[in-house]
């Protein structure tokens, strides 16, 4: 569907046919349009946002989770996820994403129960393109997907998002903590803990778009490319700002920012080869180096 009025009356009356959702509010873009939208057409009695807290959501996107919340209107509430106690989701195999839905889903169900309620994710198009298999599991749990159902892209969601005044309409794709960890390194409080804040490091430079991929000491960094010469000339402030969070080794990404780039070097041999037989308990990085894995760089 190319007619954005058109797009935006089947998202309104998609949402109206299911009489009372419950968002899973992430803060992103696409969640942030969706409870944005659901609020606007069926009010607060029939539309609720919640965000699932963990330590793989950073703080600073629960924060401006609240703030939207407020900025908005919206009704919202948090809630806890477990999935860290999973071991399944910690040994952050090809199919962590699918563990994560199901914690988020054990979570969200009672609240719906309650309300009588449809889950609702933040799902669109092009999403469904990529390496996810945790929609698989929210969509066989009854979870629905209403920008999918409405023919939204992701350039689709920002285009009504700016034009509905919306501020989320150019904010940077914020992926969970534990997407910066290459599949086979375990997902651990530690590792999480470092990789927030050596990206808050860098957000507090400036650099709003940013990834530090993790692999053990060494911080792989993406920004933009327009962005790259920014981050050479400001170089002692950026690699003090990672070095902060606990890395020894700070390097740049010459590609620039990809968001889900490591779902195309997935694991073909087994956990934590990526994809490449670098022998036990290492891996390779972008150029080919050989870097041990630390498994957490805090205790």
């Amino acid at each position: 569907m190319t007619d954005p009025a058109a797009a935006l009356d089947a998202l309104r009356d998609g949402l109206r046919s299911l009489g009372q959702v419950l968002v899973a509010f992430s803060g992103g873009a696409d969640s942030a349009f969706l409870a944005w939208v659901a609020h606007d057409t069926l009010g607060a009695e029939r539309a609720m946002a919640v965000t699932a807290v963990s330590p793989s959501l950073a703080a600073e996107e629960r924060a401006d989770c609240a703030a939207l919340a407020t900025e908005w209107g919206l009704r919202w509430s948090t809630v806890a996820t477990a999935e860290l106690d999973d071991p399944a989701y910690a040994r952050n195999g090809e199919d962590r994403c699918a563990h994560c839905k199901t914690a988020l889903m054990d979570a969200l169900e009672p609240l719906a129960a309650e309300h009588g309620a449809t889950i609702v994710l933040g799902v669109n198009l092009d999403d469904l393109g990529d390496h996810r298999p945790g929609q698989a599991v929210a969509a066989a749990r009854g979870a629905v997907f209403p920008l999918v159902e409405a023919g939204f892209t992701k350039a689709a969601v920002r285009d009504a998002s700016r034009r509905l005044g919306l501020r989320t309409w150019d904010k940077p794709a914020a992926a969970c903590l534990a997407s910066r960890l290459p599949y086979g390194t375990p997902v651990t409080v530690g590792v999480l803990s470092a990789v927030e804040a050596a990206e808050a490091g860098l957000h507090a430079l400036g650099f709003r778009a940013v990834r530090v991929r993790h692999y053990g000491e060494l911080a792989r960094l993406e920004v933009p490319v327009e962005e790259l010469a920014v981050v050479v000339a400001r170089r002692e402030a950026v690699v003090a700002a990672v070095r902060a969070a606990g890395y020894r080794y700070v390097t740049l990404d010459l590609e620039g920012l990809r968001s889900g780039n490591l779902n195309g070097a997935r694991p073909a041999s087994g956990p934590g080869r990526g994809g490449i037989d670098a022998g036990p308990g290492r891996e390779r990085d972008v150029v080919g180096a050989e870097v041990r894995h630390d498994p957490s760089l805090r205790p």
